[in-house]
């Protein structure tokens, strides 16, 4: 585990970010419920650890996540410090309402939340619910995120999407210090690759999400035989099979390899993994630091490359 720059902001975060869309309670994604009093003491177990970045969203359990971290946050009189807790503004669930007016609502409300006055890094989230040309125009969310930055209420911002061309388009306007991307850059796929390169040319901190490409990576293909949370084909199937029993000839998890995948290249700020309980930070330690051995990787990596080839089924 380390501590790394953030892109060009005064923040450090460690390598590993603790993911807290399941934290709310998601029953409906994830298959299963997390009470408050667990989800409260897993964000205490991160503060008396070395994960020292939490990743929320105004949206995540209808805003019971922002609850319980703001509880865990009460509770110890502050963010500790060197932590950083990141969120999302979104629109109304159920509606595509990213005007202006409603990021400074979102924005609002998770001050309340989370029980804060300022908020270090805030992210416009799946700005793919609208256009663009909606996203920066007049009285647009990204003119509102930039005011409530000018104002001091968020110190830093970030977008956090899926289509990579549109991320792209969102980092060209220089507006944003972060960007998150989630299933596009792992053992199965890269699609990422030019995201990457661009924020690191331009000093912008690179998230990387959902490393273990919804469960597939972790379970293996034959549990779970989806990517993204959606199906693919055979041959994708039969390449994660593959880097499985590779993996099992050198006595490491699958999920082990996917992690440090992505935590080893030096352009990703932090690799968000979630986290509903205070065993997972163990859990999460032991993958993060189990020994993989460079034969291991010389097999892995050109598996790895074939890329998206295979899963045209998954949604973008």
């Amino acid at each position: 585990m380390s501590i790394r720059p953030f892109g060009r902001t005064d923040l450090t975060v460690s390598d590993i970010c603790v993911g807290t869309s399941a934290l709310g309670s998601f029953p409906a994604q994830y298959g299963y419920e997390v009470d408050e009093d667990t989800a409260v003491a897993t964000i205490h177990r991160v503060f008396d650890g070395p994960f020292t970045f939490i990743d929320t969203s105004n949206e995540y359990g209808g805003g019971a996540s922002e609850e319980r971290i703001g509880r865990a946050i009460a509770e110890r009189g502050g963010i500790p410090d060197g932590y950083v807790v990141a969120t999302k503004v979104d629109p109304v669930p159920g509606s595509t309402d990213f005007s202006g007016d409603r990021v400074r609502r979102s924005v609002e409300e998770s001050l309340e939340r989370l029980g804060l006055d300022k908020l270090q890094l805030v992210y416009l989230h799946d700005p793919e619910k609208i256009s663009f040309e909606e996203g920066v125009a007049k009285g647009g969310p990204l003119e509102a995120l930039i005011d409530l930055r000018d104002q001091g209420v968020i110190q830093y911002l970030g977008v956090a999407g899926g289509p990579i061309d549109l991320e792209l388009q969102y980092l060209a306007t220089d507006a944003f210090d972060a960007v998150i991307s989630h299933n596009r850059y792992t053992l199965v796929e890269q699609t990422a690759e030019p995201l990457l390169e661009d924020a690191a040319r331009r000093g912008v901190a690179f998230v990387n999400a959902a490393p273990f490409g919804g469960g597939m990576l972790v379970k293996g293909p034959r549990a779970v035989p989806r990517y993204c949370y959606a199906p693919v084909d055979q041959a994708t199937i039969d390449r994660v099979l593959r880097m499985e029993a590779l993996c099992g000839q050198h006595g490491v998890p699958l999920a082990a390899a996917a992690l440090q995948f992505s935590v080893r290249d030096e352009r990703v700020a932090s690799t968000i993994v979630g986290m509903s309980r205070p065993t997972r930070v163990e859990e999460t330690l032991g993958l993060l630091n189990h020994d993989i051995p460079q034969e291991l990787w010389d097999q892995l990596l050109p598996l790895a490359s074939a890329g998206r080839n295979g899963i045209e089924t998954v949604t973008v």
